[in-house]
């Protein structure tokens, strides 16, 4: 989503994109990509692809070769080796380390890989400090690479709606001052969707009137584990599962407060960024840049501990409907201020144009 919005606000004058997917798995976005006047060629993964990948990127003339993610920084280095084109290579990191156990081999080899081979890019970009120092201080990459932009967000698209909270409202079939409290995110372990409905029950015994929304790839009712989660704690006519969403500006909109319980994972969450956008305060666990993206508008406990996230969003509920739309109104600033899509985008472009001179002039 990220690269799609960067992309889709790149200074077409100076600029000229082409994405390469290696996976089928991106069709989806491609489209999205695509709508937004991209190039986009899908590639798929084969013994040929690395030459394949090297010739569609000569016949584009490219210049730079921005990877996006681990495969895709791998892809890019050793594709621009293989034909010695000498073009910049520069990588991206999106979050920080998933534990262990829930990492898949082969991007726990490509992750192990990178830290072997950072030297060959030019820049290492990460969306966190504390994704960057992870990876620098576990697999060794070089930290001297390394260039720290935050993700952007859209604040004419992301905002406060009173429209999307009565719409909402009424979709479930709740009051229209019922209280929300929201996670987006897609269903995975380090999700910790169980430690969310643990806290949820916990809020339960004090607030008994207030209502969950959760939203994500998964997060629907064909999930027997969250399913039996919910109906564990008694939940089930509190919780609302409504799986994979395209309104998202919506949603995030009509949430009193919303919630990242990540154990791992997360560099620069956007679905904080999204609702603090939109004038909502935000309860988040420590995990990557979780606590510096919400400041003083939200509250940040340890990962894990259901007792301190449930107190957490009790705090916010205590604060009433006046004192959340404060807290929310300095979240959408500090958003404004500091993490706007089009200041982020322009320095996306500054790195680029800094790395294209440095080449045209043969510096290192």
């Amino acid at each position: 989503m990220m690269l799609w919005k960067l992309l889709s606000r790149l200074d077409r004058s100076r600029f000229d994109p082409l994405v390469i997917a290696l996976s089928a798995r991106s069709d989806g976005m491609l489209d999205r990509f695509r709508e937004s006047g991209i190039e986009c060629r899908l590639l798929g993964m084969n013994a040929s692809t690395l030459f394949r990948l090297s010739t569609q990127l000569s016949q584009h003339s490219t210049d730079i070769v921005q990877g996006w993610m681990y495969h895709g920084n791998l892809a890019a280095t050793l594709s621009s080796a293989f034909t010695g084109s000498g073009r910049a290579v520069l990588w991206a990191i999106r979050g920080s380390l998933v534990d262990a156990e829930h990492t898949p081999r082969a991007t726990a080899l490509s992750i192990w890989l990178g830290g072997k081979v950072s030297f060959l890019p030019q820049l290492i970009i990460n969306n966190s400090a504390s994704s960057a120092l992870q990876h620098e201080q576990r697999y060794g990459y070089a930290a001297s690479k390394r260039v720290i932009l935050p993700n952007g967000f859209d604040t004419d698209l992301f905002r406060p709606s009173a429209a999307a909270r009565s719409s909402l409202r009424s979709a479930l079939g709740l009051a229209p001052d019922a209280v929300l409290v929201g996670l987006i995110g897609r269903y995975h372990p380090m999700k910790q969707h169980a430690k969310f409905i643990e806290a949820a029950a916990i809020v339960n015994r004090r607030f008994p009137n207030v209502s969950y929304v959760l939203a994500g790839d998964r997060v629907d009712e064909s999930n027997a584990e969250l399913l039996s989660a919910i109906e564990r704690h008694g939940l089930r006519r509190h919780v609302h599962l409504l799986g994979r969403r395209d309104d998202i500006h919506l949603l995030a909109a009509a949430l009193d407060i919303a919630a990242s319980s990540s154990s791992s994972g997360e560099g620069f969450p956007n679905v904080i960024g999204e609702a603090m956008s939109c004038g909502v305060p935000c309860v988040v666990t420590d995990v990557g840049d979780s606590a510096v993206v919400v400041g003083d508008t939200g509250l940040c406990v340890a990962a894990g501990d259901a007792g301190a996230f449930a107190a957490s969003i009790e705090t916010l509920i205590d604060l009433d409907v006046a004192g959340r739309l404060e807290l929310g109104a300095r979240a959408r600033q500090r958003v404004v201020d500091r993490f706007s899509l089009d200041a982020v985008v322009r320095a996306y472009e500054d790195v680029y144009m800094g790395v294209h001179q440095r080449a045209r002039t043969g510096q290192a």
